[in-house]
């Protein structure tokens, strides 16, 4: 069974190459033996099949029976030259990105996709995170946050905020467009997560202006100007809440009696006690113009051979959503989904071949970033196909791991040449059934 059209990897790969097509190309005539399109799809297809390097990759590639994979897979005429490959994707503008997160956003919306992700009535969790994906003492370019250590030696770093949809009961993520953190000047003038988070709430809303969110963020975002921010573009919020961050909130909170505090106790099957407790209506500061949060938080309560009492978790959050007895196990469900934005999109990126924090270059404007955003992209199709793709999905269970996938897929297009992904997909399945109809290279 094959995913619906408009999610094919056809498809999918056909709107990429309609949008490297479409980006300005202010090269001079003379200097352009390489198009824009063939440079970017290339380097896509390297992060797609999780090449661990660029230069091995690209000498594959020109080897002249491997131009055919690439020409079949990506559509790619002319591939460039490592050098050449690099210096034309640094200096495309990042935000040419932009139109393919939305666009693959819609087309999971049309094919009814999104539908199992909606956590409340109309409302879909949206967790946002930073995470660092380049470092180095000595290589860098203006846009490089810079970091002066206590002996005084100084080093470079690429980090972005990145926003996901993602529910409770999904593996998968949606990623969206993320915000670059960077210098905004070169020199003095160093951005911060806090402030990537002002800009990148706004751009969510431009870019999916009917979408009901909650946004979901560490202890970092509860604060109350960035709070009035999420509430004024409409969106619900879910953020974590530390003690030594707000200490007024919970001296308020533990100022009332046990009693007084709502609470809900359940236990599993391995005896463990959860513990539900929730104040609506409370202050975020002492100040007088401090904002009204409800607060919610919740343990995890194990009890040892002699019955002794240990708390294996607990945390606390605020949010602007009325917390119930019939809401508060889902909440904590929806705050906890937090973690997912690590453990399966970062994570993933850092640790099951897609190699985020390898230097694959990193260029004078914009290749680190941009090598970064056509990473996430081969991500972004490969959650797709774990949603859609019948023929992918069986692939994963037969090989286990994505790691064992990726490794027999790339060796598969060293020797052969497949005229489609479902070619090689289904070759990847069944490798005997082709044994008199492949072309070998």
């Amino acid at each position: 069974m094959n995913p619906k059209k408009h999610l094919s990897f056809g498809s999918l790969r056909n709107g990429l190459s309609s949008l490297f097509q479409d980006i300005p190309d202010t090269r001079e005539a003379v200097k352009t033996d390489y198009s824009i399109h063939d440079a970017m799809m290339s380097g896509f297809a390297c992060m797609y099949f999780q090449e661990p390097s660029l230069l091995q990759f690209q000498k594959r590639l020109r080897e002249a029976e491997n131009r055919d994979n690439l020409q079949t897979l990506f559509g790619v005429n002319d591939i460039p030259g490592e050098t050449q490959l690099r210096d034309i994707v640094d200096e495309v503008g990042s935000e040419e990105f932009r139109p393919v997160f939305k666009d693959y956003f819609y087309r999971l919306q049309r094919g009814k996709h999104l539908f199992q992700y909606q956590f409340l009535d109309g409302l879909y969790l949206c967790s946002i995170d930073g995470t660092q994906y380049f470092n180095s003492n000595s290589i860098h370019c203006s846009s490089c946050l810079r970091t002066t250590h206590k002996k005084g030696d100084v080093s470079y770093s690429h980090k972005v905020l990145q926003a996901a949809i993602m529910h409770p009961d999904m593996r998968q993520v949606i990623p969206l467009m993320p915000e670059e953190i960077r210098n905004t000047d070169g020199t003095i003038k160093q951005d911060c997560e806090i402030n990537a988070a002002k800009r990148l709430i706004p751009a969510i809303k431009k870019d999916h202006p009917q979408l009901g969110l909650i946004i979901v963020g560490d202890d970092l975002f509860s604060r109350g100007p960035f709070i009035k921010d999420v509430l004024a573009a409409g969106y619900h919020y879910i953020f974590t809440v530390k003690a030594d961050s707000h200490k007024y909130l919970m001296d308020w909170i533990d100022a009332y009696d046990n009693e007084d505090i709502n609470e809900l106790r359940t236990t599993d099957k391995k005896g463990r006690i959860h513990v539900y407790q929730w104040f609506n209506n409370v202050p975020l500061y002492g100040s007088a113009d401090s904002i009204e949060v409800n607060f919610f938080r919740y343990k995890i309560i194990s009890k040892d051979k002699n019955g002794n009492e240990k708390i294996n978790y607990k945390s606390s959050w605020v949010t602007d959503l009325q917390i119930t007895e019939e809401n508060v196990t889902i909440m904590v469900k929806g705050a906890r989904c937090r973690w997912k934005i690590e453990n399966e999109c970062f994570n993933t990126l850092k640790n099951q071949g897609y190699h985020i924090e390898h230097n694959y270059g990193h260029g004078e404007k914009n290749l680190c970033f941009n090598f970064f955003l056509l990473t996430l992209l081969a991500f972004f199709f490969h959650q797709i196909f774990e949603l859609t793709d019948h023929l992918y999905q069986a692939c994963r269970l037969k090989y286990g791991s994505k790691l064992n996938l990726w490794n027999h897929l790339r060796a598969y297009i060293r020797i052969f040449v497949f005229d489609s992904w479902d070619h090689l997909l289904d070759f990847s399945l069944n490798p005997r059934k082709y044994q008199t109809t492949l072309q070998l290279k």
